[in-house]
């Protein structure tokens, strides 16, 4: 008997997703535990695992297809079963569905179908690949071609570099998965772009696509279907010739940064020579193309190659310089990330009521604690780290604060992720601790520093910024004694961490020289109430000022 395999939900937040390559053909056998698709989620391309054995008798989402959730993606069966029923049952169903899917939309999509309609004579020609701009993270609605990897008229294999894309979180290396010459490229470096539409096309060398030019991208679905199936076989066939060892390194990420915080790309072969050797590429000069470092860079590579580096970079880090007193004014183009920190915050500011609550809390046992603490061999604690560990055991205490608001109700968090802010070069990223109140503190160190370092060199993704219930804003370290931050929505509350400040304290009666922090915490009224954020706030003091009760 036929089984309907419907599009899965393999994340938590995905209600759509797109089938980036089928790895399997209508007429194949199918075993148990094959790797049918490749699915685009809204978090990353997830591989799709069979669990039923038969024939594939039904595709029902093409390659490059977006489906929502529970839509029919394929048929299982025996080899010649009838499945009309099947189908002619879906079909109402899915019918359905784009009819909502459309109604929920907030632009038009009449007149893109309309389009659709017009331009399904416009056929693409055999071999040739339709290329839109990918959705690389879960609030990406548009994107920027920060550069291009490839020129029209290269050619290109699967697994080469096509362009940095520029996201809302981070820029992004996008990996090409067809190979062929590049014949047309839709979106030029700088420009933006929405998911989607038209990014570049590629295909057989002197192959005319202007109709599909003119059609912005938009292709007959039938004749799509055929190639998609001629792409798949010709994909088998190469899989079947491919060495194992190009296998192995295939799915290998190849991104690094230079110690100027700048993308440098390497081969996947190179990237695991130099893991294997221990180098660090952002060492090594490539000598490929755009840069690219290659199996000989890593291989011929020699420790006096760094000084070259260096001192090459310092005469390319000269600043420009205006004469004195004359008026310049240079216009910047926004990038998407501070794009989306304009969008969320100005939402954030201007439809939650927010109050602020302020609270000098005496760091002494915290100092002396810390220093205890960092005694101890191959352990490094900040001073941040015991604000998160407080903040966390405090939302337990004062679960009125771990909340979300919405419409209709007001979410109640029973696990507890903290978001601890990091400023990185365009801006600012909320890098996630999860489950921070079962973690220790050492625990809670480690994770911010390799969380932070990932935001910084853009290497953090999405999944690991996603999902706070709480926010810790510190700017201690620049010497700010004091300040109010607007609140990280979904959550109901941030604290600012203002600096140790050494200043004459009352104790015993008697003036004293202490150590004093200030925080602040700035809360949504929607769900949280002064006396509740003023409660919270003393059971933080509490732990913050007696570290050894975090710690029992």
């Amino acid at each position: 008997m036929a089984t309907v395999i419907n599009m899965p939900r393999l994340s938590d937040t995905m209600e759509e997703g797109v089938v980036a390559k089928w790895l399997k053909n209508v007429g194949d056998k199918i075993e148990e535990g094959d790797i049918l698709a490749e699915i685009e989620t809204d978090k990353a391309t997830m591989e799709f695992e069979s669990f039923y054995e038969g024939t594939l008798l039904h595709i029902g989402i093409q390659e490059g297809e977006t489906s929502p959730v529970d839509v029919l993606l394929a048929v299982i069966g025996e080899e010649g079963e009838d499945i009309s029923d099947i189908l002619n049952g879906n079909s109402s169903n899915d019918k359905a569905s784009e009819s909502n899917k459309e109604e929920k939309s907030k632009e038009p999509k009449t007149e893109k179908s309309e389009e659709n309609t017009s331009s399904s004579s416009v056929a693409i020609p055999e071999g040739v690949q339709v290329i839109t701009m990918p959705r690389l993270s879960d609030t990406m609605t548009d994107g920027t071609v920060a550069t291009w990897l490839k020129n029209v008229g290269d050619a290109v294999e699967e697994g080469d570099m096509l362009a940095e894309i520029e996201t809302d979180k981070a820029t992004m290396e996008f990996e090409c998965f067809y190979e062929g010459t590049i014949l047309y490229i839709g979106v030029q470096e700088g420009e933006t772009a929405p998911v989607d539409s038209l990014l570049t096309i590629i295909g057989p060398e002197g192959t005319d696509v202007s109709a599909i030019v003119e059609n912005g991208g938009a292709v007959s679905s039938s004749n799509d279907a055929e190639t998609k199936e001629q792409e798949t076989k010709k994909e088998t066939s190469k899989e079947e010739s491919k060495p194992e060892d190009s296998k192995s390194t295939e799915t290998t990420n190849n991104n690094s940064t230079n110690s100027n915080g700048g993308r440098i790309f390497a081969s996947p072969l190179a990237k695991k020579i130099a893991s294997d050797k221990g180098i660090n590429l952002a060492d090594v000069k490539g000598s490929g193309e755009n840069g690219r470092i290659i199996k000989k860079d890593v291989e011929n590579y020699t420790p006096a190659a760094k000084t070259e580096e260096k001192a090459s970079a310092t005469n390319t880090q000269a600043a420009t310089t205006v004469a004195a007193g004359v008026e310049n004014s240079r216009e910047v183009k926004n990038s998407q990330m501070r794009k989306a920190i304009a969008k969320s915050l100005g939402n954030s500011k201007f439809t939650s009521p927010d109050f602020s609550l302020n609270i000098e809390v005496s760091m002494d046992n915290a100092m002396a604690s810390r220093k205890t603490i960092n005694a101890i061999p191959d352990t490094k604690v900040s001073f941040n780290d015991m604000v998160v560990k407080a903040c966390a055991m405090a939302l337990k205490k004062h679960p009125q604060v771990n909340t979300s608001w919405s419409d209709a109700n007001t979410i109640y968090h029973d696990h507890i992720h903290v978001g601890v802010a990091v400023a990185v070069a365009d801006g600012l990223l909320v890098p996630v601790i999860r489950h921070t109140d079962q973690l220790s503190l050492t625990q809670i160190g480690a994770g911010v520093r390799d969380l932070a370092g990932k935001a910084r060199n853009k290497k953090i993704t999405p999944a690991e910024m996603q999902g706070s219930t709480f926010t810790v804003s510190n700017l201690g370290m620049f010497g700010i004694d004091n300040f109010t931050s607007i609140i990280n929505q979904p959550n109901s509350a941030i604290l600012s961490v203002g600096a140790i400040v050494e200043k004459p304290v009352v104790k015993d009666g008697q003036i004293v020289v202490g150590n004093t922090m200030k925080l602040t915490l700035t809360c949504d009224h929607r769900t949280v109430d002064g006396a509740v954020g003023a409660q919270f706030l003393q059971t933080l003091k509490t732990y913050i000022e007696n570290p050894v009760t975090m710690l029992a």
